[in-house]
């Protein structure tokens, strides 16, 4: 029971517990799909009827459903609601004004299709509910034995059982289209339920399947992230790091979400920097850009072309002014302003210490 109980929260949100006289009860847990209500003491407008409220499954997918019979519905709350075919469980993960918001915000109209809400989970449902909850290890294996019985070039990733026990979704991945008509006749066959094969893609299975990332942490995509926003290499140019897959790539083996966390901090920061394609003509050489410290707002030019040796840090006034110089024809002595060192200038305006400025330079040389 203690196992069941950590893959019910893991999985659902929620925990069994005994109160007195043996009455088994389900507490609300906090999970990745979580919103925090900020307006759940805020009164609706008097022509707004709340009929509308989001119900959460398994901890991957969550879809609002139309309250029809005006159920006294609280966050937490165990609902039967309708399926396709029979019903199933969910918990109430959000109820009142912010529901509409989210609505707006998802650009979905208010007389939307939506799956009604029957009922407050009875006793009856539940049972059913958390017999079908613990089939779902056993034959997310028998599954996968399955497919290799058949040679299938796909991988099932999870399962998913309806409240009611009568319908499983099954997650896979693949490459290539698959013809799973005689697969599905198969599974009815063996478990005796209706089958509905789901693709997902490949950030999706990370999500489901869980790890630990390059960071230490968990993944962000099994313990908050559900939208996920395209990745570009540009996203990584822009915050010149190494273009090296192996360190760029996550689980799933795509470019890291997390790329585009500071990606936006970075562009800002960038927005007035010189057009670093541009060499700086000095009478000592032509010095050529070679990398930017974004946030202290320094630039490294070295005078030969192909190798980082030597760099010298300028900050980007001074770029801009000897660019600025270039054009009208003039060519300054040095790279350095006013025949003063660089370094010292660097190091009083942004409060630096010399040797962390010579080792920035050995270390990308």
């Amino acid at each position: 029971m203690q196992d069941f109980d950590k893959y019910l929260r893991l999985t659902r949100g929620c925990s069994i517990y005994q109160k007195n006289q043996g009455e088994t009860c389900y507490s609300y847990q906090v999970d990745r799909l979580h919103v925090f209500d900020w307006l759940e003491n805020v009164r609706p407008p008097k022509t707004r009827i709340p009929d509308i409220v989001e119900v959460r499954f398994k901890n991957n997918h969550k879809d609002f459903y139309r309250n029809v019979n005006k159920l006294p519905l609280q966050r937490g709350d165990l609902v039967a609601v309708e399926a396709n075919p029979g019903h199933d469980i969910g918990v109430v993960s959000l109820t009142g004004e912010l529901v509409y918001r989210q609505l707006r915000k998802l650009e979905i109209p208010l007389d939307a299709d939506f799956y009604i809400v029957y009922r407050k989970a009875r006793p009856v449902d539940i049972e059913k509910w958390i017999k079908a909850i613990k089939r779902e290890e056993q034959v997310l294996i028998r599954a996968k034995e399955i497919i290799e019985e058949m040679g299938l070039k796909m991988k099932l990733g999870d399962v998913e059982f309806q409240g009611d026990g009568t319908k499983a979704i099954f997650y896979y991945t693949a490459d290539n289209r698959i013809d799973f008509r005689e697969l599905i006749k198969v599974y009815a066959a063996e478990f005796r339920i209706r089958v509905e094969m789901r693709q997902i893609g490949a950030r999706q299975e990370s999500g489901k399947l869980g790890g630990i990332g390059s960071c230490g942490r968990e993944l962000c995509c099994i313990t908050w992230k559900n939208n996920f926003v395209s990745v570009t290499t540009n996203a990584a140019r822009f915050q010149e790091l190494s273009l090296n897959p192996s360190k760029l790539a996550g689980q799933c083996g795509k470019l890291k979400c997390c790329l585009n966390y500071e990606l936006d901090a970075y562009l800002e920061a960038r927005r007035d920097f010189p057009d670093t394609s541009i060499p700086l003509k000095t009478k000592e050489g032509t010095a050529y850009f070679q990398k930017s410290d974004v946030f202290k707002r320094i630039l490294w030019y070295s005078f030969d072309p192909e190798n980082s040796v030597n760099m010298t840090p300028l900050p980007i006034e001074r770029v801009e002014k000897i660019i600025e110089m270039n054009k009208k024809g003039i060519i300054p002595d040095s790279l350095l302003i006013d025949n003063k060192n660089t370094l010292d200038i660097i190091r009083s305006k942004h409060n630096l210490k010399l040797d962390d400025l010579n080792d920035n330079a050995k270390n990308n040389r």
